[in-house]
């Protein structure tokens, strides 16, 4: 077999392989005698059937088996010798002109690139810290009282405050006319807590119960409902009934409604700040980890293959479908989504796959089995039996792999802040939790 190997665009090359007709067409004609021997055909018993008529029912599919096996293994033979790392599946296309004897096929594929990656003592990182204070307790304290607060009936005389229950009619209108949705009667919501635009809550604030009120709103101009969004409405209000919030003690009994075995508000307290940080290193953790990431990509140059960037943009868009499923979406399984809406994620997500693969097989970052089992013991610890959990992971080949992944950036996330020029940073606990990771 004759090689050729052409350099293309960028990572693309395009091999040529030349096969011998002879040795094709001696294993379609050995495929075909084996099947003879068992083939069923009316009119003929079982294994009678003339090699003739055999070939005439099924020379062309075996002809295509044999090919496309042969040009596969001459593909992978010839990429293998010369050391070619092949990214996706080539595209094979016979050649019009073939040598009498032989045929002759192009093979046009793409390679994995050479990742250039500079020296890490230029790489610059942000590495944020913060701190779980007294504050952030009672804050959290505050929150968990919030959700079991009870209400009682305002007197007649007090006016709306933050935190009220508001029982209300309203009636919107705009140019005269009401909209769909801007009618509702006996309707709920609390004052203060975002749950209507600031305009409708600054109106109901300070109202008494059995009061009126007209005022403008002006919609804004994102606004989810299209009809009214960067629209003027004016608004009829009744505010029917007022209950004040009426939030549990921060007490012993407090603390055991709430599970704590010990059943003490400082157990309770001593609970929540060992949740709050965990919280924060998982959170800290993750933005680190991407500021160094990010630091690592911009030092590295290399090529990225197209072939790695597509398979990546069918993986989003199908995680994309699968999401709008969820959501009850008819047909979301062909839901027209385009590959531009996702193709700088696809590209980011290669790129940075490509360069710390390279950092790990360079610097042998690659997991230790004591870092897996560390790992695996840490995010038990937070559940009630630790060594289920520990047993679930181990169990499945799938989710040990994925934890793997996780052990693998964080020791290149460590070997980076190791090697980088790290600056350090101080947020607050509030900026941090307000972050989506």
């Amino acid at each position: 077999m004759a090689v050729t190997v052409e350099n293309l665009e960028k990572l693309e090359r395009k091999m040529t392989l030349t096969l011998p007709l002879n040795a094709l067409q001696s294993e379609v004609n050995s495929r075909l005698k084996k099947m003879a021997r068992t083939v069923k055909m009316d009119g003929f018993r079982p294994g009678k059937v003339p090699m003739s008529v055999v070939a005439q029912r099924y020379a062309y599919s075996v002809n295509y088996e044999v090919m496309n096996e042969q040009v596969g293994n001459a593909f992978a033979a010839a990429t293998s010798e010369a050391k070619l790392r092949v990214v996706g599946r080539p595209t094979i296309t016979e050649k019009d002109a073939s040598s009498e004897g032989e045929l002759t096929f192009d093979a046009v594929f793409e390679v994995y690139p050479d990742v250039k990656i500079a020296d890490l003592a230029t790489a610059e990182v942000e590495k944020v810290s913060t701190e779980v204070t007294d504050a952030a307790i009672e804050k959290t304290l505050d929150i968990l009282r919030k959700q079991r607060r009870t209400f009682a009936e305002r007197a007649a005389d007090e006016p709306a405050q933050d935190g009220d229950r508001a029982t209300i009619d309203f009636e919107g209108k705009i140019d005269g006319e009401t909209f769909a949705g801007g009618k509702a009667e006996g309707f709920q919501f609390l004052v203060g807590e975002g749950q209507m635009l600031k305009e409708f809550e600054d109106a109901v604030r300070g109202m008494k119960s059995g009061e009126s009120k007209t005022f403008p709103l002006n919609f804004p101009a994102e606004y989810h409902g299209k009809d009214v969004a960067g629209k003027q409405a004016d608004f009829l209000v009744t505010l029917n009934k007022l209950e004040a919030a009426q939030l549990p003690e921060v007490d012993d009994a407090f603390a055991a409604s709430l599970g704590i075995v010990e059943g003490t508000a400082e157990a309770l307290r001593a609970d929540i700040r060992i949740n709050l940080e965990r919280e924060v290193k998982s959170r800290l953790m993750a933005r680190n980890k991407a500021a160094a990431m990010d630091a690592l990509v911009a030092i590295a140059e290399l090529d990225v293959p197209n072939a790695s960037v597509q398979a990546e943009l069918e993986r989003l868009i199908e995680k994309a479908r699968a999401d709008l499923k969820q959501r009850g979406l008819k047909d979301a399984e062909k839901a027209d989504i385009p590959e531009d809406l996702f193709r700088p994620q696809a590209e980011k997500r290669v790129r940075l796959g490509l360069v710390v693969a390279e950092l790990v097989m360079s610097n042998e970052l690659q997991v230790k089995p004591e870092q897996l089992k560390a790992h695996i013991d840490e995010m038990a610890a937070s559940y009630e039996k630790p060594e289920d959990v520990v047993r679930w992971y181990l169990s499945d080949s799938s989710r040990l792999a994925d934890v793997e992944a996780v052990v693998i950036e964080n020791n290149v996330t460590d070997f980076i802040l190791s090697k980088a020029k790290v600056s350090d940073k101080a947020i607050s606990f509030d900026e941090l939790m307000a972050q989506q990771n």
